[in-house]
């Protein structure tokens, strides 16, 4: 049976004989349903239809699906000193990635910010060879298809390795993870927030957003409890959650500056 892929999310369910009747993430009032109503396809569908771009993206090795499709995030290989992190995932899985992932090294574990980006998340793990994906227990309800690899933490930070260490953002979910990776990519450290801080079109700012597609601003007491939580992580560089959406400088200034300006802009 084939384990269905919605068409407006990317996220992939567990196999059914036929395709479920809802996407539990797109009616959740973050998303939304197509304009077209709830439509699937399947990953054997996508890999015929699509293919993924392979690049580097600011000095990571990283992947998105070319044309439209899903809400277009692109995952990164992060070669940190807690092994090899792909970090986000796609619905798409295709032999050259996974030969692109093996020559740097193949991959130790799959961590993901949030449910808009679990995606293929077992497909991925499975073309890895049955690597762990790490989420934030939090979210636990938003996983379309269980599988044996998935793995939860708990509370606000989890420390990977001396250098690496999971953040429990909130406010957009409450699980909403950022990586960061003191030691890399680049001298200063980076920040890998997802979508809780969103860093803004304008690579110089960051958004606060409960939903970005319906425009609901984050609750004030969330945006104030993630600027204590990423107060004592510095950062130079933010990776945002698509190809080239990035604070290649200064980018913890930068978005300390944004919490100045999103309580300025409330009034608070």
């Amino acid at each position: 049976m084939p384990c269905y892929i919605c068409e407006t999310c990317g996220t992939q369910h567990s196999d059914t004989p036929a395709p479920p009747s809802r996407c539990l993430i797109c009616e959740d009032e973050r998303q939304y349903v197509g304009w077209q109503g709830q439509q699937w396809t399947t990953h054997d569908e996508l890999l015929r239809r699509h293919t993924l771009r392979i690049g580097h993206d600011d000095g990571l090795l990283a992947f998105a699906l070319e044309g439209r499709f899903g809400i277009g995030q692109r995952a990164l290989l992060l070669p940190t000193d807690a092994g090899n992190i792909l970090w986000e995932c796609l619905s798409l899985v295709t032999p050259e990635a996974i030969e692109a992932v093996r020559a740097e090294g193949g991959v130790d574990r799959i961590v993901i910010s949030h449910p808009h980006f679990y995606s293929a998340m077992v497909e991925w793990s499975e073309a890895l060879g049955g690597v762990p994906i790490l989420l934030h227990e939090a979210d636990r309800q938003w996983v379309m298809r269980p599988a044996t690899q998935v793995q939860f933490w708990s509370g606000d930070v989890k420390a990977l390795s001396a250098s690496v260490s999971l953040i429990r953002c909130g406010g957009h979910f409450e699980g909403s993870t950022a990586l960061h990776w003191r030691a890399g990519p680049q001298p200063g450290g980076a920040l890998f927030p997802g979508d809780s801080p969103q860093v803004a079109s304008d690579r110089r700012h960051a958004a606060f957003m409960y939903s970005y597609p319906n425009f609901i601003p984050m609750r004030p007491a969330d945006v104030s409890a993630m600027r204590e939580r990423l107060r004592p992580f510095e950062f130079d560089q933010a990776y945002g959650y698509n190809w080239g959406r990035n604070i290649t400088r200064g980018a913890k200034a930068a978005v300390d500056a944004s919490f100045e300006r999103y309580f300025g802009a409330i009034g608070g």
